[in-house]
């Protein structure tokens, strides 16, 4: 039986007197896209949140790759393999669209600051290196964001920011990658190439696995091989959508109960 790339077990937090994740357990395998839904505020970005580092749980296990990553902070999670992305946007605006590819390196690059002043020769191949590597993700991903690598990352649609986001993701080399509602903001022709991105992404990379959350039914429809409901930070479903959206908990959960037993 194959290891679970990430496994999560009784995963729980609390805010005070709120339970915002209640006890879930999943596991995901590798080369393997799954989605996360579920209605607003259910507590799926916080889920998010304590898988990378953000928050530590107040009961239950992260693992990855057999390793127990539970509350490390953000960047060893990163280091370990975990990147992700926001539901807004944390481009750097004013920095070239290569530059902000390149940052996504940082937790696999020796040169700093330090470095950079008493090893300069040094640190300008590692540099020259990165921004070699950064354009060829780039071209991979998107060949009109490699074309415009040198401008700023400011002036991009709604459509690209979200693929420059994924492009910094793959940037650190990661087995697993968080998308927090890349869809948001997009039209039905930017979804599709979106679905597209992300499609050609798992071709090229064996083994790397997606976590997405998302809102967009028709995305989750189409993409994911599996899907997990969350509802008051519970998880109430796991199966292929097709089946999933027709149990009665989860239509109540975006329905509500009298629309469920009126249909």
């Amino acid at each position: 039986m194959t290891q679970p790339l990430l496994s999560l077990r009784s995963l729980s937090i609390r805010f005070g007197g709120l339970v915002a994740v209640d006890d879930v357990n999943f596991d995901l395998t590798p080369s393997h896209i799954t989605c996360i839904i579920g209605p607003n505020g259910a507590g799926k970005s916080t889920l998010f949140n304590l898988i990378t580092g953000i928050y530590r749980p107040t009961a239950g296990s992260v693992v990855l790759n057999g390793e127990d990553i539970t509350g490390l902070p953000a960047h060893q999670v990163a280091a370990k393999g975990i990147a992700r992305t926001f539901q807004s946007s944390r481009l750097f605006d004013d920095l070239s669209i290569l530059d902000n590819v390149m940052i996504g390196m940082h937790a696999r690059t020796k040169t700093g600051v330090l470095a950079a002043l008493l090893r300069p020769r040094r640190s300008r191949r590692e540099l020259d290196s990165c921004a070699e590597e950064a354009g060829h993700i780039l071209q991979g991903l998107s060949n009109e964001l490699y074309v415009r690598r040198y401008q700023p990352a400011g002036i991009l649609p709604q459509a690209d920011r979200r693929r420059l986001e994924v492009a910094r993701a793959l940037a650190s080399k990661p087995k697993l990658i968080l998308l927090d509602e890349p869809s948001s903001g997009m039209d039905d022709r930017d979804t599709a190439d979106l679905v597209a991105d992300i499609r050609r992404v798992m071709a090229e990379n064996p083994g790397l696995s997606f976590l997405i959350i998302e809102h967009d039914m028709r995305l989750v429809a189409e993409l994911p091989q599996d899907v997990i409901v969350i509802d008051y930070g519970k998880k109430i479903a796991q199966g292929k959508f097709a089946e999933v959206r027709l149990l009665p908990r989860v239509q109540q959960a975006y329905l509500g109960q009298k629309a469920v037993e009126d249909a």
